[in-house]
């Protein structure tokens, strides 16, 4: 799985840019606030129709005009594909694979896979748990179409209910919707949950040997999955996840009311991390929390080479500068296979990598090196 070449307009901080890559290592080069990190992000965006650093399309958009265009041409499973994606203020955006519109992102799944890991996810560990559901998501959702569409419901449904709680006192009437709106929840629900489950202890079965190599074998990492106290085996089949999950919900009806606020379902999901058994979120020293984030991503980058059997395209976003030498060292002794992008302000440091190409940034300027 490779991004071949792409084409940017008006993303960003780039009035056009245009590259082709190299099936290995591509280092992107330049000062800061040029445009390295705004690349990578062009290229993630593709995988999943979203951004680790935006809420909203818009703010991909370049300053002072009303549209951005992303177009790529990738190699997926032996076929040559194009993927666009048009972003405009005020209007949805429009997705397509060789000119055929896409109805859903979730559509996206298996196209075009990518890792990122950018210097916010050394303290994954550190962040509150909405941090992990993130990871959790990006991964998911690359893999799995429904867990995608079920994963936008959940998100749309979530905020009519936020709402409804929270003008149910001024419009009473509201709450005869509530229901309704619940039941819809727990089956968006119940997919997510089959499908963290399932993911998470993939990355059981992966993230510790990992974790112990890059340790030198000093530490055990540990990862269990928290969710709706009512489930009784997440990895059960969403029908039935379901009574467990209504259940739950009935529970905390009243106090949802009261507190003006959904208490209940897995938006609450907590991926807990240890190391060698206590939680790593409170006792976790800096290197081990960088250690186990590595081990986490690098896990996923693993897990969909086994998917698929083609490595995902991973995306190193001036990563390697906040690592020390062992760490960097571990990191680029795994990256000897798929396609690789790699930022950073000086390409030289980087003169141990296995054939690729270089790039500088300048100004929202793509340049062959």
């Amino acid at each position: 799985m490779t991004v071949d070449r792409i084409s940017l307009d008006f993303f960003r901080n780039y009035v056009h840019g245009e590259a082709d890559f190299h099936p290995g290592v591509n280092v992107i080069a330049g000062e800061n606030a040029q445009g390295k990190t705004n690349l990578l992000e062009a290229v993630a965006y593709l995988s999943s129709a979203s951004s680790h650093r935006a809420r909203f399309d818009r703010e991909l958009i370049r300053h002072g005009v009303d549209h951005a265009f992303i177009k790529a041409g990738i190699t997926s499973r032996g076929r040559q594909l194009i993927l666009e994606a048009d972003l405009h203020r005020g209007q949805r955006r429009q997705l397509r694979c060789n000119g055929v519109r896409l109805k859903t992102a979730g559509e996206l799944s298996g196209l075009l896979r990518t890792v990122l890991f950018c210097p916010e996810d050394l303290y994954l560990i550190r962040e509150g748990a909405e941090a992990r559901r993130r990871f959790l998501d990006g991964c998911i959702c690359q893999l799995r179409p429904r867990y995608a569409q079920a994963l936008a419901e959940y998100k749309r449904l979530y905020q009519h209910k936020t709402r409804i709680l929270k003008d149910a006192e001024e419009h009473p009437a509201l709450l005869d919707t509530l229901d309704d709106f619940s039941l819809r929840m727990a089956q968006c629900g119940a997919i997510l949950i089959h499908y963290r489950a399932h993911f998470i202890r993939r990355l059981h079965d992966a993230a510790p040997e990992i974790h112990r190599d890059c340790s030198g074998g000093r530490e055990k990492l540990g990862l269990r999955y928290e969710t709706v106290s009512t489930v009784t085996d997440p990895e059960a089949a969403p029908k039935a996840l379901l009574p467990q999950l209504l259940a739950h919900q009935e529970a905390h009806r009243r106090a949802e009311i009261e507190s003006r606020s959904c208490l209940s379902g897995p938006h609450k999901d907590e991926l807990a991390v240890e190391i060698d058994g206590a939680p790593a979120k409170s006792y976790a020293s800096q290197g081990q929390t960088r250690t186990a984030a590595l081990a986490l991503k690098l896990a996923a980058r693993d897990i969909f080479y086994h998917d698929s059997e083609e490595w995902p395209v991973l995306l190193l976003d001036d990563v390697l500068s906040e690592l020390d030498p062992r760490r960097q060292e571990f990191v680029l002794n795994r990256i000897t296979s798929g396609q690789v992008f790699i930022t950073c302000c000086e390409e030289e440091k980087l003169t141990r990598l296995r054939e690729g190409r270089a790039f500088r940034v300048e100004g929202g300027r793509l340049i062959p090196s």
